[in-house]
């Protein structure tokens, strides 16, 4: 931990995940021109994103253990550089497969600069301001993710839609520079002690790892499970469990595991992990469903919710670095179980919409979601960083990082089976797709979606309040392995 903050890492470790959230958002708003531009279609277009989040979910825990043995700038600067070179690259596709190969590297890059990031954040603010690093973090990704989609317009509409690749390099190339420019002191974030030997990567860990993420992101995915037949999809859920039976043993009994699964014996590790999961889930199914909502049943512009959607990450931009101060100070179970509060209400109110409600409901819904955001995420971040040994900050990110994710992932994919079950069951069609054009079901199903939101959200607050003591204290009991 530096004594004082070293300004060039953390300015560098800010723009990559300014740069993170601007890649969320950018590339989602854009993909009606991409696909037009690369002659594809729906289907074609959903793959490039399906590629990234792939490899991004699937690397994240295995760069930040490979971080944590042979040095998180490392890592972070050479995932920076690959990221601004797979940006370049996207640009330049000439088709889809093409792009869809480049934003597989871009997600493996990402996974580089994600699963390190924060660890090195926290690394270069001086003891005691864990929160205020995470602050800090989250605030640059929330900038990026309110002007994303803006930028995106802005790039498609009076530039062309590789711009929106482009925009990325020159912000990149800064970014690798200020990373690189650390080189000089790689000793100081080096988290091995010099005179300790090496521990070794568990490839085979990290391949059973991969296996499983893939086989997971292919049973959520409706559209994969669809044109599957009864056989293929069985093969698929045991070749998921086995790959996820196989990681869990291979990792409890190696000497150096990419995972090492002692760490969830912290109860403040253990408990935050599991809140984010569960709050991830409902904020995917939020994002996924609420738009249709807007724009079908309530008809409104989709500029008009662009607008509206922005409200979100604008609480985090204001309020995450003064979250973090307060954190500091009080430790992370008040402010993020506050936040998880102000989830509950949100989707509480997504119970008692309407066919014919004001807009101002869905907009206090999406406030109040944004407000929970300020304060749960930073807290819970510094929790999950804080609780655990120095040597291990890399794999906590990583674990962050694929914990956010895949919740986000389980949460489309929960909105969309459940809309469709209960659209079906409510309108009497077993064939129907949830449609406005039956609003008293639509509206229904939408109803009990967040009714189901609502109990995920009451668990992630149960898990939040027990997650015990100050930081400090939870990584100190680790280390003397005083665990319960």
């Amino acid at each position: 931990m530096a004594q004082r903050v070293d300004r060039i890492l953390l300015s560098s470790v800010m723009l990559g995940n300014f740069l993170a959230g601007v890649a969320a958002r950018i590339f989602a708003i854009s993909l009606p021109s991409v696909a037009h531009g690369l002659e594809t279609d729906l289907v074609g277009i959903s793959w490039a994103l399906v590629s990234y989040e792939l490899s991004a979910i699937s690397f994240s825990v295995v760069f930040g253990r490979i971080g944590d043995i042979y040095g998180r700038l490392r890592v972070y600067s050479l995932g920076l550089l690959f990221l601004t070179a797979s940006s370049f690259l996207c640009g330049l596709s000439q088709n889809i497969v093409q792009l869809i190969v480049f934003r597989f590297i871009q997600g493996v890059a990402a996974a580089m600069t994600q699963s390190t990031g924060r660890a090195l954040a926290m690394e270069s603010m001086p003891e005691g301001a864990t929160a205020r690093s995470q602050g800090l973090m989250t605030m640059a990704f929330a900038t990026g993710s309110f002007l994303g989609p803006s930028l995106g317009g802005l790039i498609i509409d009076f530039i062309h839609w590789r711009g929106i690749f482009f925009f990325v390099v020159p912000i990149g190339a800064i970014g690798t520079f200020l990373a690189f420019a650390n080189w000089r002191r790689l000793k100081a974030f080096d988290s091995t002690p010099p005179s300790a030997a090496k521990p070794s990567v568990d490839y085979l860990g990290a391949g059973l790892l991969l296996a499983a993420t893939c086989a997971l992101l292919a049973v959520l995915n409706q559209r994969v499970m669809e044109i599957m037949t009864f056989g293929q999809r069985a093969l698929l859920l045991l070749l998921f469990g086995g790959a996820l039976g196989g990681f869990l043993l291979r990792e409890s009994t190696v000497t150096s595991p990419v995972v090492d699964l002692s760490l969830f014996r912290i109860r403040m590790f253990a408990f935050s992990s599991l809140s984010l999961l569960l709050l991830s889930i409902t904020y995917g199914l939020t994002l996924f469903i609420l738009p249709f909502y807007l724009q079908e049943v309530l008809h409104l512009s989709p500029s008009f919710i662009g607008v509206l959607f922005m409200t979100p990450p604008f609480f985090t931009l204001t309020l995450s670095a003064a979250v973090g101060s307060l954190t500091d100070r009080t430790g992370p179970r008040l402010p993020a179980t506050a936040g998880v509060s102000f989830h509950v209400v949100a989707l509480f109110l997504g119970t008692t919409l309407r066919a014919d409600s004001h807009w101002l409901l869905p907009a206090a819904l999406l406030a109040l979601g944004g407000l929970g955001n300020a304060l749960f995420l930073t807290p819970n971040h510094s929790a999950m960083l804080g609780s655990v040994p120095a040597q291990h900050r890399g794999l906590a990110t990583g674990a962050l990082y694929l914990t956010f994710n895949l919740g986000m992932i389980l949460g489309i994919s929960l909105g969309g089976f459940l809309m469709t079950k209960l659209f079906r069951l409510i309108s009497g069609v077993p064939t129907a797709v949830p449609s406005a054009l039956d609003s008293a079901a639509f509206v229904t199903a939408f109803n009990v979606v967040f009714g189901v939101a609502v109990g995920l959200s009451l668990v992630a607050l149960i898990a939040s309040a027990m997650r015990g003591a100050k930081v400090s204290q939870q990584a100190s009991l680790y280390n003397g392995r005083a665990l319960p």
